[in-house]
């Protein structure tokens, strides 16, 4: 993982990648705040969900997009996935600046809570405990529970955003967290923003909502400040697509996009392999 930080070089892109449509939260989030600067987004939708893969498989899978991002002349990376975040970030060598999403979002809801964090995020990010150790790194007395939301990412993905159904899993995965007195929710994978309402409604307007693509955006937006660009475009490559992605992400970022379909070939080898 690249240390270095800077503005972007005049009429140069921000790259952005997820799993899915996600990360697309992120994106519309980097436009209002660096409208000059122009971004490329990938969506590895052909090989979603990240959440429920192996250290290994997520790491290998990052490498690559990383990889491949950079090779359509991006000058910073936004790794807009959690899981990706928590198992990859600290073993990416980038010529580049890369944000993970951990770090902010653990930041901003140590600012806030009153003493209980609930996590909501993907069964590999709980695994990870890289919530919890960014949290105690600001304030170790927090007490930081997890909850693996393995339902929430198909719901946004086929646009379930809302309904009995979606109600139901939602309660089923947020209660314990409230029962336990959470304070503080964080939307542990940038997919889970979209059922932000869905969330509130459930827990309350007493429990503060940390939403993960909000805090990496503004961390990102603060580091270049004054950045230009060509003049804001945005590309969105996707290695699958279908007709449910690409209404939620016109839905997200408006409807004046163009999906373009990439392959990102990933390396067959031994785990670990780049």
């Amino acid at each position: 993982m690249s240390d270095e930080r800077g503005a972007l070089p005049p009429r140069r892109s921000l790259g952005v990648f997820d799993s899915g449509v996600g990360g697309l939260t992120v994106v519309a989030r980097l436009r209002a705040a660096l409208p000059d600067v122009d971004l490329v987004y990938l969506g590895d939708t052909a090989r979603l969900p990240y959440g429920t893969k192996s250290p290994a498989t997520v790491a290998r899978y990052t490498r690559r997009n990383v990889a491949f991002l950079l090779d359509q002349g991006v000058c910073g990376v936004v790794v807009a996935c959690n899981s990706a975040s928590a198992m990859a970030l600290d073993s990416l060598e980038a010529p580049v600046p890369v944000w993970g999403v951990i770090e902010p979002g653990a930041r901003a809801a140590a600012e806030v809570s009153r003493g209980r964090i609930g996590i909501l995020a993907t069964a590999s990010t709980v695994a990870s405990g890289a919530y919890p150790r960014a949290v105690a790194r600001h304030r170790p007395e927090l007490v930081v529970e997890q909850q693996a939301c393995p339902l929430f990412v198909p719901l946004v993905e086929e646009g379930w955003l809302d309904g009995p159904i979606s109600e139901a899993i939602a309660r089923r995965y947020l209660e314990p967290l409230l029962a336990g007195g959470a304070d503080t929710l964080v939307l542990g994978c940038t997919h889970y923003p979209l059922l932000a309402p869905l969330i509130r409604r459930i827990a309350g307007e007493d429990v503060t909502l940390v939403d993960s693509a909000e805090t990496v955006s503004a961390t990102v937006a603060e580091e270049l400040k004054g950045a230009s660009g060509g003049g804001g475009s945005l590309r969105l490559l996707v290695t699958d697509c279908g007709p449910g992605f690409e209404k939620l992400a016109r839905r997200i970022v408006g409807d004046d996009l163009e999906l373009e379909l990439v392959d990102v070939p990933q390396p067959v080898g031994p785990v670990g392999s780049t």
